[in-house]
């Protein structure tokens, strides 16, 4: 099966979306699905990420499509960190001193300490300062990397989330619907204490995954809903062993927090999308005479009759992964989740799940995998 197949296939099934969760170094895994994507010539029509993922998704929506692969390999070359560490220490000891480094002094391009949020946790900053890192260099590395004027007049949709402060909302900024500037990404990945607010329009914001890490349902609540191929990245894994120590515990707590209830939340859509279904196949046992009444039509409307196919890519749990993983932004650690998606995403686009048989009843159709092997999900109920 050669790729321009596959790429026709999954068109003939809807609009591409790509769907990217935030999780600091684990978003390179978001790079190699994207490239798997690239290389078989399959481009989102719509990207949509939270953090890491925004930022992810800004570079390729504010990118030429030949130039997408460049500024993404650019972006984490530069935030590359570590490597005297990799250099003099086995491995065991050199993510410890590594991390402790990237906590001490920042990350290259990313962000900087912000020496007066050390002095006290009480010290009066000013709510657009009050982090303890300064995200300057951030700001510069995606205005060198980014062009807002392709994200907002170019055919690519792109949405990022955030956390209105003031109010305890998610927020979806939108290309679609407004103009789209740094700021926006910003506040998507303003993640607190570490990084302060960003204020847009005179409200603050705050990293999106503080209340949805996992964004797809956008997607699922769109309006109008169009029938879709949803490639939702999650690269913090909802499936994990009993831990057995506080290290353990850490590392696990971070997971399940971060992996936004998405178990739950796919449920639900797939509840909702079965019975937005069952009314459209009711509504078109009414007789017709009073089918084309007011209330019937006003009732029919909850209907729909689109179809979402969700590749739901899970990232594996790599080797010596600790509570810390999300600020490895060694060499070796961005290839090793790099490769990780990229191989996961080219074993299910040659597996092609989406060829399996549908219930004509369901609307949402879960093709899940993990390590480029499919898991069981069970079905709506």
């Amino acid at each position: 099966m050669t790729a321009t197949t596959i790429a026709a296939e999954l068109h003939q099934l809807g609009q591409q979306v790509l769907v990217l969760q935030g999780g600091g170094a684990l978003g390179a895994y978001q790079v190699g699905v994207y490239q798997a994507l690239h290389e078989h010539g399959i481009e989102p029509d719509w990207v949509i990420g939270t953090s890491i993922g925004a930022i992810n998704a800004a570079i390729i929506a504010g990118s030429p499509p030949a130039e997408r692969m460049d500024r993404l390999r650019a972006f984490w070359k530069r935030v590359e960190h570590g490597q005297i560490f990799d250099r003099m220490l086995p491995a065991a000891f050199a993510g410890p001193w590594r991390n402790l480094a990237t906590i001490a002094q920042g990350l290259p391009s990313f962000f900087m300490p912000n020496p007066m949020a050390f002095l006290s946790p009480h010290m009066l900053l000013g709510a657009e300062k009050a982090g303890y890192y300064s995200v300057n260099p951030l700001r510069q590395t995606l205005s060198d990397l980014v062009d807002f004027s392709i994200i907002n007049d170019g055919p690519m949709r792109l949405t990022v989330g955030a956390t209105r402060v003031a109010t305890s909302e998610m927020v979806y900024f939108d290309s679609r619907d407004m103009a789209l500037e740094l700021d926006h990404v910003m506040a998507s990945g303003a993640l607190p204490p570490a990084f302060p607010a960003v204020r847009i329009a005179g409200e603050l914001y705050w990293d999106g995954g503080i209340l949805s890490n996992t964004p797809v349902e956008v997607v699922f609540d769109d309006n109008p809903r169009r029938n879709s191929m949803v490639y939702a990245v999650h690269i913090w894994n909802p499936h994990g062993p009993e831990p057995q120590s506080i290290w353990d515990v850490m590392n696990r707590q971070k997971d399940v927090q971060y992996s936004s209830r998405a178990s739950t939340h796919i449920k639900r859509q797939r509840q909702l999308h079965q019975l937005r279904h069952i009314i459209t196949e009711l509504a078109a046992l009414v007789p017709e005479d009073r089918r084309n009444s007011a209330d019937v039509a006003h009732l029919a409307a909850y209907g729909c009759s689109t179809r979402m196919h969700v590749i739901r890519l899970l990232a594996p749990t790599l080797a010596n992964e600790d509570h810390s993983k999300d600020i490895d932004f060694s060499a070796a650690g961005i290839s090793a989740r790099w490769e990780a998606g990229y191989a996961d995403t080219m074993h299910t686009l040659e597996s092609a799940p989406w060829r399996e048989p549908v219930d004509p009843l369901e609307g949402f159709v879960l093709h899940e995998a993990m390590g480029g092997h499919k898991i069981t999900t069970p079905a709506a109920g």
